[in-house]
């Protein structure tokens, strides 16, 4: 049964919608994802953790959702193992859905797993909102109570960038994953199942390691040639045990990737310094240009935050830049094996223009270990 809901926004700004999801109140940051496809993938990406996500293209559920199945131990059409978005906002929900992998309704997916959604929402003016004013925080809502104006509205709006929100979405144990020749120590913010798996086809054994990792106090003697830190969600400041780790892999002149909240793990752990982008980049369109080629690629994105590309240091340089707006997407060390990007090379959903970076990683491995 379709009950009516509010996203309330801390502005005071109210969007009623329909319910076609949980029945039930929840706050969270309100950003927007430019994406025509690929809602399984990015609904269960981690780096979505407290955010209540506005899709733009207007039909949303078109083809439903597949069955989560494993594939050495990761899932298979999915990028983790349950949905990470706090609430949906769409324009239109389609209820009936065609495809050949579906096995049921997104209305019953997201039920299944207590998101709550709102479809009939005008997201052509949230989206001018949030571009205009930022990201916001904002509540979805069944109450009529907590419509009233300010201040009489009683209504808890919360704060994701004070919390490590990492901590919630890392793995809790040591994984091992393949028996390839490269061993890749895979510190996990927030990972994305497809970068597992790209891994794996580079020959690749992968130790998968909880975000506060300590690489001095691993009494085992863990061995690894090579370090890779995933995306993840939150203020990248929020993780120093992260940053600490990363700090002393840099001193070991250990070859190193790191991807969106990675490449903003690696700046911090060198001394440069990030800041949080007013609406941020989230989609499978956005395009970035290679500073040193000068090639362009179209690129899948999910970030808030950037490296602010003023204060790398002495040895450090901007690899990437994005088209649109200009920021950092991508540095990279003049004479040490370590660089990063802030867009997803593996995809999923989008382009795999750039998936050449996984193979970029392992022959910096190769180079610098000879292996």
């Amino acid at each position: 049964m379709q009950k009516t809901g509010y996203l309330v926004l801390e502005d005071g700004s109210v969007f009623e919608g329909m319910s076609f999801g949980a029945i039930r109140e929840t706050p969270g940051e309100v950003v927007f994802n430019t994406g025509m496809v690929g809602y399984p993938e990015g609904f269960t990406d981690p780096s979505y953790c407290g955010q209540i996500l506005t899709m733009t293209y207007p039909l949303i559920g078109n083809y439903g959702v597949p069955a989560q199945s494993f594939q050495n131990n990761i899932p298979l059409h999915f990028e983790s193992s349950r949905v990470w978005i706090a609430g949906l906002i769409v324009s239109s929900y389609i209820e009936n859905s065609s495809h050949y992998q579906s096995v049921l309704s997104l209305s019953n997916y997201l039920a299944e797993n207590d998101i709550p959604a709102l479809s009939g929402i005008d997201t052509r003016s949230l989206t001018k909102t949030l571009r205009t004013s930022g990201v916001a925080k904002g509540v979805i809502t069944f109450k009529t109570t907590h419509l009233k104006n300010p201040p009489n509205r009683r209504i808890f709006f919360k704060d994701i960038n004070k919390e490590n929100l990492v901590s919630y979405v890392s793995t809790k144990e040591i994984k091992i994953y393949g028996n390839g020749k490269y061993k890749i120590l895979f510190i996990d913010c927030g990972c994305k199942s497809n970068q597992l798996r790209i891994l794996l086809k580079q020959n690749a054994t992968v130790i998968q390691v909880p975000w506060n990792y300590n690489l001095l106090s691993d009494q085992k003697g863990v061995k690894f040639d090579g370090v890779f830190i995933s995306n993840g969600p939150g203020d990248p400041k929020m993780i120093r045990e992260t940053i600490q780790t990363v700090s002393e892999v840099l001193k070991r002149n250990i070859p190193t990737f790191g991807i969106c909240l990675g490449n903003q793990i690696l700046a911090l752990s060198s001394g440069a310094d990030t800041y949080k982008l007013k609406y941020g980049h989230r989609g499978q369109n956005q395009p970035v240009r290679d500073q040193k080629t000068g090639k362009c690629f179209i690129t899948t994105q999910n970030h808030g935050f950037a490296v602010d590309t003023k204060s790398l240091q002495q040895g450090w340089e901007s690899w990437f830049t994005n088209l649109n707006d200009g920021t950092n997407e991508g540095i990279r060390h003049t004479s040490k094996p370590f660089f990063s990007c802030q867009f997803h090379p593996e995809s999923m959903p989008g382009p795999t223009d750039t998936e050449w970076l996984f193979e970029y990683f392992i022959e910096q491995i190769k180079k610098y270990k000879k292996i």
